[in-house]
């Protein structure tokens, strides 16, 4: 993923995914990729590396699908088979963990924050198996520490890139309020909404404007929700209530809710945009590439693919990643069709407001920053 400069902003492509359930929860893990199609790499013996996804399922075009898209790339790499297990609900982790160790996976990787229980879990059980968790510190202590010697946490500070889609929101907004809402009210979502809040009260600041965000409240941490990752009425009729309410442009947070948004966008016929999150949505779904402004952009594919290689090669480490802007976790997308439609400073602006992160001297503190 690469980090543009002045005209074309922060661009990168990113994609997202995983997921399972046995007996009695779903079908038996699959195997894919590797095998003879991949060139031969150095993988310690036996080294199969697997993949547990939450509901979001890997087609979601989004965090489940771009995390094995990392997965993949790594074992076609290798030329090493992988399996992958797509969770139905939460009542699968479990089961779908066990049924991943019991097949012989050597490296197997959780997607998502509702899975840190069961992987902790998991990890204690099989202390021989090494894991990875997206999104989570595996710390159900809090005491700052992961609860096994054999999981990697891999965990973004999203904040700091949804900084710079708040600001992009902001300065592209003809009516002056900008909303938001989330699949669950959990650290990986909220610090996307933190991020956007931030971005559009820096972007007030500088321009001496006035731009409202609705649907999310950095102060009282409290906003609008779905309490689920799909894309169904409820998440439409969510997005409509922040339509309602004078947004022109909306971030869904929350894997395939942002389908439901497109839907609610279209229905309203109103000039409405709506921003991606996780992967460039505008490459990974092209049905509402119409819509979008530009994307939130998390590298799980990267994350997960080097801590894949690092595995291979005997060289597990469980000391956690962390994407932030200076090392390409997190970054902004190409604005593509909306380029000619947003102010043509905004790029130069966007390519400061980075630099100012990066070097410490603009801050971006969210409750959910790793």
């Amino acid at each position: 993923m690469t980090i543009s400069t002045t005209k074309k902003l922060l661009g990168a492509t990113v994609a997202a995914g995983v997921i399972f359930a046995l007996a009695g929860c779903g079908q038996a893990p699959t195997e894919t990729g590797g095998g003879d199609g991949g060139e031969a790499g150095p993988a310690v013996d036996n080294f199969k590396p697997c993949m547990v996804s939450d509901e979001g399922g890997f087609d979601d075009k989004s965090f489940n699908q771009l995390g094995f898209e990392g997965l993949s790339k790594a074992a076609d790499e290798l030329g090493v088979e992988v399996s992958k297990t797509e969770s139905k609900s939460a009542s699968d982790y479990e089961s779908n963990l066990d049924a991943l160790a019991s097949e012989g996976c050597t490296f197997i990787v959780s997607v998502g924050f509702k899975l840190s229980a069961p992987t902790i879990e998991a990890a204690t059980a099989n202390p021989d198996i090494q894991y990875a968790i997206i999104d989570d510190w595996a710390d159900a202590d809090f005491d700052g520490k992961t609860d096994a010697p054999n999981i990697k946490p891999l965990v973004f500070d999203t904040a700091q890139a949804a900084f710079l889609g708040g600001y992009a929101a902001a300065s592209y907004s003809e009516s002056g309020t900008v909303g938001t809402f989330g699949g669950a009210k959990i650290p990986p979502v909220t610090i996307f909404m933190d991020g956007f809040e931030l971005g559009v009260n820096y972007f007030n600041e500088q321009k001496g404007e006035d731009v409202k965000v609705v649907g999310w409240s950095i102060d009282s941490q409290e906003g609008q929700f779905t309490d689920e990752f799909a894309a169904n009425d409820k998440a439409k009729q969510v997005a409509q209530g922040i339509i309602d309410q004078g947004a022109d442009v909306l971030l869904p947070v929350g894997g395939p809710i942002y389908q439901s948004a497109a839907q609610a966008i279209r229905d309203s016929g109103g000039n409405i945009a709506l921003m991606g999150v996780d992967a460039d949505v505008f490459e990974t779904d092209p049905t509402v590439a119409d819509l979008l402004l530009v994307s939130i952009m998390k590298g799980m594919d990267v994350a997960v693919y080097d801590a894949v290689m690092e595995a291979a090669n005997d060289e597990f480490d469980p000391t956690p990643f962390v994407g932030v802007l200076e090392n390409e976790g997190v970054s902004l997308s190409e604005f593509h069709e909306f380029e000619s439609k947003v102010d043509p400073a905004l790029a130069d602006e966007l390519a400061a407001i980075q630099e100012g992160i990066i070097d410490g001297s603009i801050a971006v503190e969210s409750p959910a920053s790793p």
